[in-house]
């Protein structure tokens, strides 16, 4: 694939950001592409923005505020305390989003010339969001094809992978300490290991620790 193009839906998160070293190992050509969809926190995009110029690939932002007259959700209102009910899907939940932002990453690669779509969801980690599952990428994959008459191809390399198994690729990518250190994942807003108490801080945190460990002890994860 070395002769190929790819295109990363990227946040500046754990996950995209391990997703964006995984294609720079795959592909010859790699872009990426961020939404900028209203988010609680403009330091998302600065913080993607950041990594790519670092990183030397293409960056893009889209807008995709529309989406925030549609619904409401924790990650574009500050109003809305970040939650989950038993039962229900959590309060950061945005209807629609995955669905949304990779159909139009799909546009902006065939605009660009190229083939490869990946995402950093996980079925593993995915806090039940619809849009994380694999059944939803590979649907959107043939939905996409025939919408567009085009051959594109949905990568997913953290979708079977709980969040120290993403911590284990980051180190076999030779990532480790760029993904520890310049990225963000926390809902508040807070860079590297982030606020510490938010849902996505507590999942990223605990899997750090257990892959550590595992390391340490010589243990696969």
């Amino acid at each position: 694939m070395k002769n190929e193009k790819a295109v990363v839906v990227f946040s500046g998160g754990q996950d995209s950001t391990t997703c964006l070293f995984w294609a720079l190992s795959k592909f010859g050509e790699v872009a990426t592409v961020t939404f900028d969809y209203g988010q609680r926190h403009a330091a998302e995009i600065e913080h993607a923005q950041a990594i790519a110029e670092e990183l030397q690939v293409p960056f893009k932002i889209l807008d995709m505020k529309l989406i925030n007259q549609l619904s409401a959700n924790a990650l574009t209102r500050n109003d809305i305390p970040v939650e989950q009910q038993d039962g229900e899907l959590p309060s950061t939940f945005v209807p629609g989003r995955n669905h949304l932002f990779l159909s139009f990453a799909a546009v902006y690669a065939q605009a660009i010339g190229a083939r490869h779509l990946i995402t950093g969801v996980s079925e593993a980690d995915f806090s039940g969001y619809p849009d994380c599952r694999d059944t939803f990428i590979k649907s959107l994959n043939v939905t996409l094809n025939l919408a567009m008459d085009a051959q594109f191809v949905l990568h997913t390399p953290l979708v079977w992978r709980d969040k120290a198994e993403v911590w284990a690729l980051s180190d076999e990518l030779g990532a480790l300490d760029f993904v520890r250190e310049k990225t963000l994942t926390c809902y508040n807003g807070i860079p590297s290991s982030g606020c510490g108490d938010c849902p996505a801080c507590r999942l990223r945190n605990a899997g750090l620790e257990a892959y550590l460990k595992a390391k340490s002890e010589g243990a696969a994860v």
